[in-house]
């Protein structure tokens, strides 16, 4: 979309966080729900690290995971509101920010913000 009309402003965020931010929610929604699943042994230090987690705080663990959901919701939630300030009016536009924001949060939403749009001068 053109980055000229602040209407329908859209930036898809960059391949690295897309991929590291979908391996670190999958990974901890393995490890919160389906850790028998979870070879921790191949990981070395790391999956030892990950095996005591799930065997001594599984509780925090699962309240970790509830609370970045949450993060993510608010933060897309923000996404619409910053749309709305910004001045980016297409719908399909804020819904393409509304869920890229949630699926990979600040990335996101850190493009959303950085976003300033030329507004008209007045006399």
């Amino acid at each position: 979309m053109a980055e000229g009309e602040p209407a329908q402003y859209f930036r898809r965020t960059s391949l690295f966080w897309m991929l590291s931010v979908t391996f670190g929610v999958a990974h901890l929604t393995c490890i919160v729900f389906a850790p028998g699943q979870i070879p921790f042994h191949y990981f070395g230090p790391y999956g030892s690290f990950c095996r005591y987690l799930v065997d001594h705080h599984a509780g925090s663990l699962y309240k970790g995971w509830w609370a970045c959901l949450a993060v993510h919701v608010v933060e897309a939630f923000v996404a619409l509101k910053v749309c709305r300030n910004k001045g980016i009016s297409n719908m399909t536009t804020r819904c393409l920010w509304f869920v890229q924001t949630f699926l990979f949060g600040f990335a996101s939403l850190g493009l959303l913000f950085r976003y300033h749009p030329k507004r008209p001068k007045r006399h």
